[in-house]
């Protein structure tokens, strides 16, 4: 495994440490409805995520399947898996089929989902704090939240990509963290490992697991 990609995965996990830890947001300008406005969309996951470490933390791992399904049912909302998905796969994903491109969203979103979740479970006391709020314009699809993980000693900033769908919701479609951009780290894990295999997607399919991430 390349020391890109688990250089990445440490950073994934600190984000995943500190959205289970306390959260400080800067006052946010005119806040409309969470749904409409992806600033207040990402404190209000944040305040979900809470939860449900709360609810699982103390029987963890015996409800390990439990804790992970909540949290799929929790970010699938949040995070366009598919999307992303596609991205990682590349130029490979035009020469997958149909079928295959469906089974390794499901597994990018599973394993993704799995490391998250065991990065959440043991977090620390860190803060994540919302910074340069801006007013959201009508027909606006882009944007980035900006905010910073912070340690006793060490400033990190994390940025997420979202996007508006059609259907009017704001969706995470990349996260960077500390200069590392998430989706570009995947994607060169998927190509290498399409390499390795000789071009074999099914293989990398089969091989692409929380375990590996």
């Amino acid at each position: 495994m390349s020391r890109v990609f688990m250089t990445g995965i440490k950073w994934f996990l600190a984000v995943a440490l500190a959205i289970g830890a306390s959260v400080v947001t800067v006052p946010l300008s005119s806040a409309e409805d969470s749904a409409d406005d992806p600033y207040q969309q990402i404190e209000q996951v944040t305040v979900e995520l809470l939860a449900i470490i709360a609810n699982y933390q103390n029987g963890y791992p015996e409800n390990e399947r439990a804790y992970f399904d909540s949290l799929d049912e929790l970010l699938s909302d949040h995070i366009d898996f598919n999307f992303i998905a596609r991205n990682v796969m590349g130029s490979y994903g035009k020469m997958a089929s149909a079928e295959q491109r469906v089974r390794f969203a499901e597994t990018f979103r599973s394993g993704l989902v799995e490391t998250y979740g065991r990065g959440l479970i043991g977090y620390e006391n860190q803060k994540i704090v919302l910074v340069k709020a801006g007013k959201v314009d009508a027909g606006q699809r882009k944007l980035t939240v900006r905010q910073e993980i912070r340690s006793a000693d060490t400033v990190y900033p994390l940025e997420y990509s979202m996007a508006r769908k059609k259907t009017g919701e704001w969706m995470v479609v990349n996260v960077v963290i500390n200069g590392i951009n998430l989706g570009k780290t995947f994607r060169n894990q998927f190509v290498q490992s399409a390499q390795r295999s000789g071009g074999n997607i099914d293989q990398v399919i089969s091989g692409w697991s929380s375990d590996s991430l």
